[in-house]
């Protein structure tokens, strides 16, 4: 990115990549069904993943949140060892942000695992980028947004942009 002399980086261009992985239900035998995430530039990606075979846990409350029903999964998702490979090429070197850290790392532990390969990126809890301040404004912050998207899909990568979108007017009222 070019900048002019004393020009200041728009508020998208220093934000950080975050990712949002949905999954089929919480839990020890859960797994990620979506993974999405939004890049510093806006650019958003979002697949499908489709279960392996030893991944049998299925909650239908989840399911209907998300509205990702297991039979699309088996049709149009991708093998966890090309989505692993998608994230490593895309995401490679970077630091990505999570809002369910703890959540979101097991499941992609899961997805990792399962395509005997680690990631080449480093996941770590969206918190950490939040004051105290700022995190106790989130969630309003998080809800304003909300409400001016109007109805989204609650999808990987819609989520993202919905926390990505937050921290930039959290930072930059």
């Amino acid at each position: 990115m070019l900048l002019q002399a004393n020009a200041k980086p728009t508020a998208i261009a220093t934000s950080p990549t975050v990712m949002d992985i949905e999954a089929s239900g919480f839990g020890k035998n859960s797994y990620p069904i979506e993974v999405g995430y939004v890049l510093p530039s806006g650019h958003t990606y979002c697949t499908l993943v489709k279960p392996e075979p030893n991944w049998t846990h299925w909650d239908e409350q989840a399911a209907q949140t998300h509205n990702i029903p297991r039979e699309l999964l088996a049709q149009r998702g991708m093998s966890a060892a090309l989505v692993a490979q998608k994230l490593n090429a895309d995401l490679r070197g970077q630091t990505v942000y999570s809002d369910g850290w703890a959540n979101d790392y097991s499941w992609l532990g899961a997805l990792y695992e399962v395509a005997q390969a680690s990631p080449a990126f480093r996941l770590e809890n969206l918190r950490l980028l939040l004051t105290d301040n700022e995190a106790e404004r989130w969630h309003l912050v998080k809800a304003q947004i909300s409400a001016e998207r109007g109805a989204q899909r609650h999808r990987a990568s819609s989520d993202a942009r919905l926390l990505q979108l937050t921290l930039q007017r959290i930072r930059n009222p």
